[in-house]
């Protein structure tokens, strides 16, 4: 063999015994560092561990695996240096990179997406371990940190009228702003601005869709033309106010790209390897700027898991990663199954239900683990006695040596946990829910988080409202209401309007409090970029009365006790950024969900709903509410498609578990303030019987019997009083208009037969389009 064919054969040798930790795909995955791949990672298949060495590869290797070019100057003693670093199984040395690697780039060249601040918290933190100081220049951060840092910097070439101390906007920030938008249209509906016209501008930014363009698309639909004027007024107000919307980050970062070749040419080339994980729950408008930044290298890889698609209701296409291949022609493909997470018995559950759907790529998971415990599937005659039994047999895990924290209850919907937390308190069982009242929602933090938005940016109309009289400072509404006015004739801001109070006689009477007032906030602005935030919000909460204003009573202790750790927080964003600022430690607070903060320290049980858990995993899983108008929910009978998503949320649930799994349903379940009467959920008929312990706990059985889970052929929900749905005896047809008796007055766009059956697609004046199946939906011609 000569030296050029010697060499290469151990270059290769070398790099797979460096990641020889791993198994045989996720080693592929890693060495396969060139060009568009998709890795199809199951549930609990190591991915993270994947992406984790995949960038380390690519740091210390770059093209080097796959590529035939070899050293200028090689030497006998350059071989023999290799095969003694082979055979010590010593792979650091600085000189071995030197021989080896072909055209590896830096570390800031590698831009790594992820879904969640603790799945990009964790990825750096593994790359720092694995890398050292190498690891800090990488852009390890979800699709709204990078739009954002991409936007901090560029946003002015949009000429949109926004400056880099833009505001971002929260949910229920934007909410508020869309409410006075929809004053005119809908009046003091705030149902319209939440349930209508929030969610139709969210998806149309997702769409990538401008005012313009939704107002095209809206021609000839009233209700459509509506949410377009709004959707015109909801962006001047944020315009306005200097602040976006998270929607908008993203979008505005795709536009910016589009006008700008320039800024796109340098990201592109900037970013010379993009990764993206969690790529089943992208969005158009994630999957464009992916597109945009590497659509030109084509050194992509997307990791995800199709069967984990379950962000349908957030705009997110499953599409973007079953159609991977076509967009990229030479794609490469790796599927990890191998499961570290679960026992087999919980993955055949697992892998059983999940082969029912169709609009899928194959993969099944496998373990070397135990096959452990049957999964329990337990049926009870209520909410209640579902709870007890959940309760009970988390004291009794308790006792066999298991934690509370190693035990979650999960749900469809946050409605169900009422029962179970019930159950809970009344017997001492320590839990935290999980996505209920976020931290940065409560009062005490949002009115000091709007102190700093203000001092950020004094164009943010909508936090200084707040601010104001926080603490009261008699500054009336009549007197805002002024202001408001004196603002839109002047085009200023309110800051503005304040700060300059003196020249309008109006305020003659109240020039004494308001200078005070403004004269506070200018010297914040001033203290802004001379001292940390956690020192800046110190001062405002101490200086502007807010603390003191609190008092004394267990209710202030606890808002006080909130108030220090959001000191700690800023605190703990200071010691982890390169270049700790207030608008960075905004930034972060804005982006951040509660499940970021969840750190399983505390011994606590852990309830969410089913959503929220993904990416986490316990040793023992309850699953409350498997039964039919729960879980799948009741929209499967109206909109049959949605009934995959519901399969894959169950997959999600089921895979959470490492150990133990329980599965629960009721006979009768009080929701929204009706009791109903469902029957077992299809998912656990999917179940084979081999791999459950089924048995019904209801009183009327003498002594549990174990028993397959009922077959859930079509399903009709039965509340007390109100009978089965019948056939319809009307027949509809396009151009038919209907009445429904809670959707309202509509017209039928088209009817399919289907079986004894009619699925009708209806748009209402009041909530646009919706698939009913006529012998449920007790329609009315009009």
């Amino acid at each position: 063999m000569d030296m050029h064919s010697e060499f290469l054969a151990l270059r290769k040798k070398i790099i797979e015994a460096e990641f020889s930790r791993m198994n045989d795909r996720q080693r592929q995955a890693v060495l396969a560092t060139q060009g568009p791949l998709l890795v199809l990672a199951g549930a609990g298949s190591g991915k993270t561990t994947v992406l984790v060495n995949r960038v380390a590869c690519i740091l210390k290797y770059g093209a080097a695996y796959e590529s035939d070019a070899v050293p200028s100057g090689l030497t006998a003693e350059d071989l023999s240096y290799l095969q003694n670093c082979l055979a010590q199984r010593s792979f650091g040395d600085e000189r071995l990179r030197e021989l080896l690697a072909v055209d590896a780039p830096p570390s800031w060249a590698l831009l790594a997406i992820t879904f969640t601040n603790k799945a990009a918290g964790e990825m750096k933190s593994r790359l720092e371990q694995m890398l050292g100081e190498q690891a800090l220049d990488i852009w390890a951060c979800t699709f709204h940190s990078a739009c954002s840092r991409i936007l901090r910097r560029e946003i002015d070439k949009l000429e949109l009228g926004y400056s880099r101390s833009f505001t971002i906007y929260d949910t229920d920030d934007s909410l508020r702003v869309l409410r006075e938008c929809c004053r005119d249209v809908a009046g003091d509906d705030r149902n319209f601005a939440n349930k209508t016209a929030l969610p139709a501008i969210s998806r149309a930014k997702e769409q990538n869709m401008s005012p313009a363009a939704f107002e095209a698309a809206a021609s000839g639909d009233y209700r459509l033309q509506k949410i377009a004027s709004v959707y015109y007024k909801y962006q001047q107000a944020l315009r306005q106010a200097n602040a976006l919307d998270f929607d908008d980050m993203l979008r505005l970062t795709v536009m910016l790209f589009e006008k700008n070749p320039d800024v796109l040419d340098h990201y592109a080339r900037r970013f010379r390897y993009v990764l993206v994980d969690e790529y089943q729950d992208t969005n158009p408008v994630q999957y464009q700027l992916i597109s945009l930044l590497a659509g030109g290298h084509q050194n992509l890889c997307v990791v995800g898991d199709d069967d984990q698609s379950i962000y349908k209701f957030r705009g997110a296409t499953i599409e973007n990663i079953l159609s991977f291949e076509k967009q990229f022609k030479h794609a490469r493909v790796i599927k990890l199954e191998q499961n570290y997470r679960s026992t087999s018995a919980i993955l055949g559950v697992a892998n059983a239900v999940i082969a029912n759907n169709t609009g899928r790529k194959s993969k099944k998971l496998w373990t070397e683990n135990p096959d452990g415990d049957p999964v329990k599937v337990r049926r009870f005659e209520d909410e209640a006695t579902e709870a007890l039994f959940i309760a009970n047999t988390i004291l009794e895990n308790v006792k066999d040596g298991m934690k509370f924290a190693d035990q979650a209850v999960i749900y469809r919907m946050n409605a169900q946990s009422g029962p179970i937390e019930k159950a809970f308190v009344r017997m001492g069982i320590p839990y935290r829910i999980i996505g209920g009242h976020r931290f940065y929602d409560r009062m005490e933090i949002r009115d000091l988080m709007a102190y700093l938005c203000v001092i950020n940016n004094p164009g943010d109309n909508l936090h200084f409202t707040r601010i104001v009289n926080a603490p009261k400072r008699s500054i009336g509404s009549a007197t805002m209401a002024a202001v408001q006015q004196i603002a839109e004739q002047t085009g200023q801001t309110l800051y503005e309007v304040f700060l300059h109070c003196q020249e309008y006689e109006y305020f003659s009477k109240k020039t004494a409090r308001i200078e005070s007032f403004m004269h506070f906030m200018e010297h914040m602005r001033e203290l802004r970029t001379e001292i940390l935030p956690h020192e800046l919000i110190r001062t405002v909460m101490e200086e502007s009365g807010y603390l003191a204003s609190l008092g004394d009573d267990e209710e202030a202790k606890s808002r006080k006790e909130n108030l220090s750790t959001l000191i700690s927080n800023a605190a703990d964003y200071e010691k982890n950024a390169d270049e700790p600022t207030l608008e960075g430690f905004l930034e972060e607070a804005a982006l951040m969900t509660d499940i970021d903060n969840y750190d399983g320290q505390a011994d606590t049980v852990v309830m969410m709903t089913i959503h929220a858990a993904k990416g986490l995993e316990f040793p023992a899983v309850f699953i409350a509410g498997m039964e039919e108008g729960v879980f799948p929910g009741q929209s499967v009978m109206i909109y049959p498609e949605q009934l995959e998503e519901e399969r894959r949320l169950a997959y999600v649930g089921i895979t959470r578990a490492k150990r133990k799994l329980n599965l629960t349903c009721a006979g009768s379940r009080m929701l929204f303030g009706a009791t109903v009467r469902n029957r077992p959920s299809r998912f656990l008929d999917e179940i084979p019987n081999n791999l459950k312990d089924a048995q019904d706990m209801r009183p009327h059985f003498e002594r549990p019997q174990p028993r397959r889970a009922a077959p859930a052929a079509p399903i009709r929900l039965e509340r007390p009083g109100v009978s089965r749905p019948v056939q319809s005896k009307a027949v509809f047809a396009p151009g038919d208009t209907v009445g429904h008796g809670t959707f309202g007055r509509g017209m039928v766009l088209s009817a399919k037969t289907m079986g004894g059956d009619t699925l009708l697609e209806i748009a209402f004046d009041t909530c646009g389009t919706k698939k009913l199946m006529a012998n449920f939906a007790r329609l009315k011609k009009l």
